[in-house]
């Protein structure tokens, strides 16, 4: 990140001054740094000694680039887009599997080794080295996915473009996404966490492992290696008693284990539904 000091001083003068958009300097900086983010040369987050730091400067980059494309008209055989992001070209050269229906716009990377299905890849997200991403699965704007993921059918990993410096979603290293899950508001999945069919994490979700004699909550991160399954709690209103959701840890993964076999005994130990 070093290299790109200039280009980040430029872009977080344009974000406070949008007039500066008019300069061709400053286009040009936006477009280097969208340039370097489809390279996968600069990302939106990265982990730095044991903790994730957002640099809000891509971010602000991002947002810029909606400012200075003009909407075109794009075409591949009988389909037509219309939209201000082309298409990720040269995935053979990146070594990226892409089969028909996969998006993924420019100013996302996706790493050697990746599988796309038919899926969807928003600009600023980062897919990692041997992650699969399943049929109907949305990784959004900005958000990452480590190596060796698979988020499975449905799955949606939400978009976080504004305030500029604010977490988008992460998910570590090693992660299986059950089908249909949904992850938003900057939740952080950490590295070799299985989650259940249908588990929906936003900011405010209570995370509860009931593993122990109490119970321990959690908001907006998974532990490492936890086991998570949809689950409800009792909330009292005016009109009654109502069952809200939350997401229940109800066991671990052994880091000790191989990832394959600890993912299958993970599946049969704790029931967990795919």
């Amino acid at each position: 990140m070093s290299d790109f000091k200039q280009l980040e001083q430029r872009i977080a003068a344009a974000f406070a001054d949008r007039g500066l958009l008019a300069q061709p300097d400053t286009r040009e900086a936006v477009l280097a740094a969208i340039d370097a983010l489809d390279r996968g040369e600069i990302r939106v987050a990265e982990k730095r000694d044991g903790a994730w730091a957002v640099n809000a400067w891509v971010m602000q980059a991002v947002n810029l680039y909606f400012g200075i494309r003009g909407i075109e008209v794009s075409e591949a055989g009988p389909f037509e887009w219309r939209d201000k992001i082309p298409l990720k070209k040269r995935l053979e050269a990146a070594g990226v599997r892409s089969v028909p229906g996969a998006v993924a716009r420019y100013g996302s990377y996706v790493s050697p080794g990746a599988v796309l299905m038919p899926s969807f890849v928003n600009i600023g997200a980062r897919v990692g080295a041997g992650t699969m991403v399943d049929t109907w699965a949305t990784v959004g704007s900005c958000a990452q996915i480590g190596e060796n993921v698979h988020l499975a059918g449905g799955v949606g990993v939400g978009g976080v473009l504004e305030p500029p410096g604010a977490r988008p979603n992460i998910i570590e290293d090693g992660c299986f996404i059950g089908s249909r899950c949904i992850i938003v508001e900057g939740t952080l999945v950490e590295e070799d966490c299985v989650l259940g069919a249908n588990v929906v994490i936003t900011g405010s979700t209570p995370i509860i492992d009931v593993t122990g004699p109490q119970e321990v909550v959690y908001k907006g991160r998974v532990p490492a290696r936890s086991v998570v399954i949809p689950g409800t709690r009792p909330k009292q209103y005016p009109a009654g008693t109502f069952y809200i959701p939350c997401a229940l840890i109800v066991g671990k993964r052994s880091a000790a284990t191989d990832k394959k076999v600890s993912l299958n005994q993970a599946l049969r130990d704790f029931e967990v539904q795919v």
